[in-house]
């Protein structure tokens, strides 16, 4: 991954191939924005001029290439638009993440960057090094002959003098969000005929030695001996037989205990309820809540959070066989609650099910599962907002207030109680499809179903934003996002406060 420092040096004296500044729209004009001074000097105070006459408009995603005035030393100045001019100066943590994510974009295949964008604040610093780091990505393991831009070999956020040490333990938090985002990203992006249960248990296992975590992998073997009826029923139809993963961080310290659950379908292809032509091309992604759960617990382990966290990497592939679950059938889950099947493609509820059930009898302070589980949820939030489901409406808040320190898109949603009645069955428990219309809202319900009493829970419905199909923007890529990552450690981080139950 691409290297990052932090200076108190001047942007002018650094020999860098590139000095990125921001400029902003102000009332009468552009506006060169904070970090910019010695940049804007050395082009005589003439640089907005300039900008104005090549008809750059400062709009936010905007990236503009100037040769280099004397006085520089870095190769060229790289100018990124970051909107209007805030009236307090504060661009906002978003703001700095995307300029920075779009510059480092705009780098690739350079050797070393300075970003001298607004840094006033140690929040700042995170803000420009998290989204520089994310907009340097690149996932190039598929091409031949390494063919593809690298990204920015290094970057140097340019800070204040005065809090080097708080600016520095800031950019080391965005280090660690940033590549754990990125391992995401990699998981996600991975192709399933190299990423199936199997391959991805392994890679949790490789990184639990690495992390000081402790790894515990259920086969098919002892899914069947758990009756972990759920899980077995997705995977049976697959060449490729399912798992069920725990990864803990645990702290001597902790006096909270998280658990967090994610839906990993390596690739679904709806099973015998088909998905239609266009619907199947991206299904690798299905797997991006495990994979999001996974960044989020080593992430907890790298920053050494005051906080037990367990993450249930719920694994399967769905495919259609001879062998596979069908519309109709009825399937035992862990812990003995019988599901009428209606629909093969409403998988992920039965693998989530089943390691809801089980994580709850840790008797953690609470559940968030973390899943790519609702067409329904991109029709009503679109693709970048999440959906967040709770079975209290204090904790469903205060996980949305995380979402917003974290940086995240989401929005709070509800379970009304009138859609259950949909899921009821004839011949089982329940039903693993209940009304169309709020679809998204059904899921949640067939979820809460399984939280064991006096737990509380939430569920994330990251089926939007997990996975990007348009051009990059900001500082997100085209494919795997890595979607709630900052979300999950963000409440890690709350709870090791005593300020999340």
């Amino acid at each position: 991954m691409t290297a990052l420092s932090v200076s108190t040096s001047s942007a002018a004296s650094l020999r860098v191939d590139a000095v990125v500044v921001g400029v902003a729209k102000g009332d009468k004009g552009l506006v060169p924005a904070p970090g910019a001074e010695t940049v804007a000097e050395a082009f005589d105070g003439r640089l907005a001029e300039i900008l104005d006459t090549l008809g750059v408009s400062g709009a936010e995603g905007e990236a503009v290439k100037l040769p280099a005035p004397a006085g520089l030393k870095a190769g060229f100045v790289l100018v990124v638009g970051l909107g209007d001019a805030p009236a307090d100066g504060d661009f906002g943590a978003e703001t700095l993440r995307r300029a920075a994510g779009v510059a480092a974009r705009t780098l690739a295949g350079s050797r070393k960057a300075a970003l001298a964008l607004p840094t006033a604040t140690p929040a700042d610093v995170e803000a420009v090094a998290l989204g520089g780091l994310l907009g340097a990505y690149a996932f190039n393991a598929y091409r031949a002959n390494g063919n593809g831009k690298a990204p920015v070999a290094e970057l140097t956020v340019l800070a204040p003098r005065k809090g080097q040490k708080e600016a520095k333990a800031a950019a080391e938090r965005a280090t660690v969000l940033a590549e754990e985002m990125n391992r995401t990203r990699d998981l996600v992006n991975t192709p399933s005929n190299d990423l199936n249960p199997k391959s991805f248990a392994a890679a949790v296992q490789t990184a639990g030695k690495e992390h000081g975590l402790k790894v515990e992998v259920l086969d098919e073997k002892a899914l069947a001996k758990g009756s972990f009826g759920g899980i077995l029923g997705v995977g049976q139809g697959s060449a490729n037989p399912p798992r069920l993963v725990k990864v803990a961080y645990t702290h001597p310290k902790a006096r909270a205990s998280l658990a967090f659950v994610g839906k990993g379908i390596t690739y679904d292809s709806g099973g015998i309820s088909l998905k239609p032509a266009g619907h199947n091309e991206t299904m690798k992604c299905d797997m991006s809540g495990a994979a999001a759960v996974f960044a989020a617990v080593v992430a907890a382990s790298r920053l050494g959070l005051e906080v037990n966290v367990t993450g249930w990497l719920a694994l399967a592939e769905n495919m259609p066989s001879g062998t596979a679950t069908r519309p109709g059938d009825v399937l035992r889950m862990y812990g003995g609650k019988t599901v009428e099947v209606l629909n093969t493609d409403a998988e992920g509820r039965l693998v989530l099910a089943d390691a809801i059930v089980r994580a709850g009898e840790e008797k953690p302070d609470a559940i968030v599962d973390v899943a790519t589980l609702t067409g329904a949820m991109m029709l009503a939030l679109g693709n970048r907002t999440f959906g967040i489901m709770a079975n209290e409406d204090g904790f469903r808040d205060r996980i949305f207030d995380a979402t917003q320190r974290a940086g995240e898109q989401a929005w709070p949603m509800p379970l009304p109680a009138e859609l259950r009645k949909g899921m009821d069955s004839s011949v089982a428990d329940i039903a693993n499809m209940g009304e169309r219309m709020g679809g998204g809202l059904v899921a949640g319900l067939f979820l809460k179903e399984f939280v064991a009493d006096g737990i509380t829970w939430a569920h994330l419905d990251i089926a939007g934003p997990a996975f990007h199909e348009g051009q990059p923007f900001g500082y997100t890529p085209k494919g795997g996002t890595g979607s709630a990552v900052r979300t999950l450690v963000q409440l890690a981080e709350d709870a090791a406060a005593g300020e999340l139950l």
